[in-house]
């Protein structure tokens, strides 16, 4: 079952995606209320809705398929790893590394994608996303898989400048990373999938630029599946039913910065405005963004020098 959110005159309404197009579920239902009921209530929330009337997908604005709580992104291909850094680090061997991005910047399917402020190196990042079905702490492996409600696509648009520069100083990604993420086209449920005999997910991932592909890859090529990077999250605290995790970009071109390690910068150039970049992941769906001007702000002002003896 394929699960949308969308806007249409001034109205947002949520529900369940079928060849005839969006039927709504209740007013006021949304999936994040389905999602935290669980996937035997949300399919029969779905069957029930797909007896109303359809709204074509042209005539609405997809808006991200949920809202989450938070947003977790790790980085799990080795490729990827390998081409941004040169190498890839002993320590990434050892667990997931994930960090928390900004759950207000999530953008729909279509919407249009702002340039941070201050930026010259804007890039995309092909990834999938799974959502939490339930509440889980110190989960085991077996425990997580069970708990995952479904995918959905996630292009983790960062500005590569401001992410170097703050990362110098040994925290972050912050300012490079949470100005947009983009979620969908639609949130598909699990039961649609099936895992290999590791637990991972063998989808055909690609993205192009302006019509030319920049990258492909399959997401088995994953590190470590999503149940292991939800039994890793929960360690000693909570993911909730909602949380969204990312995969981590893929490789073999999932990012223009992965690119650029192999190649050096320019080489694709970076995003600019007007530059349409498009993501389809088999079995989820196909997002498709265009890349506009941002804001022209003031320079940051630098910090102030401690003089003090």
């Amino acid at each position: 079952m394929r699960l949308a959110t969308w806007e249409a005159a001034g109205v947002v309404r949520s529900g369940v995606v079928s060849a005839a197009g969006l039927h709504a579920f209740p007013s006021g239902t949304t999936v994040l209320d389905l999602v935290r009921a669980g996937l035997p209530a949300a399919l029969e929330a779905g069957a029930a809705a797909e007896r109303e009337p359809a709204v074509p997908v042209a005539a609405v604005r997809l808006l991200p398929p949920l809202e989450p709580p938070t947003v977790r992104d790790f980085v799990t291909f080795e490729k990827h790893v390998e081409g941004i850094a040169g190498r890839v680090p002993a320590e990434w061997h050892e667990a997931p590394t994930f960090y928390f991005t900004n759950p207000y910047a999530l953008i729909g399917a279509h919407d249009d994608v702002a340039i941070p402020p201050g930026s010259k190196l804007f890039d995309f990042e092909l990834e999938v996303a799974a959502v939490a079905g339930r509440d889980v702490a110190s989960a085991t492996p077996e425990q997580a898989r069970a708990a995952i409600f479904g995918y959905t696509v996630f292009n983790d648009w960062s500005a590569r400048d401001l992410q170097r520069r703050e990362m110098k100083v040994n925290l972050g990604p912050a300012k490079g990373k949470d100005s947009a993420t983009t979620l969908g086209p639609w949130l598909v449920t699990a039961d649609e999938f099936e895992l290999d005999r590791d637990g991972f997910l063998d989808l055909d991932m690609r993205v192009s630029v302006n019509g030319a592909e920049i990258g492909h890859d399959r997401l088995s090529g994953m590190g470590w599946p999503f149940e292991e990077l939800i039994a890793y999250a929960s360690r000693g605290t909570w993911v909730r039913a909602g949380d969204v995790l990312g995969s981590g970009t893929c490789g073999n071109g999932g990012c223009l910065a992965e690119l650029w390690g192999r190649r050096g910068d320019g080489d694709p150039p970076p995003l600019q405005p007007g530059d349409v970049v498009e993501m389809t992941v088999e079995g989820i769906g196909t997002i498709r963004n265009r890349v506009v001007p941002g804001l022209e702000l003031p320079p940051v002002r630098p910090a102030r020098r401690n003089e003090r003896t």
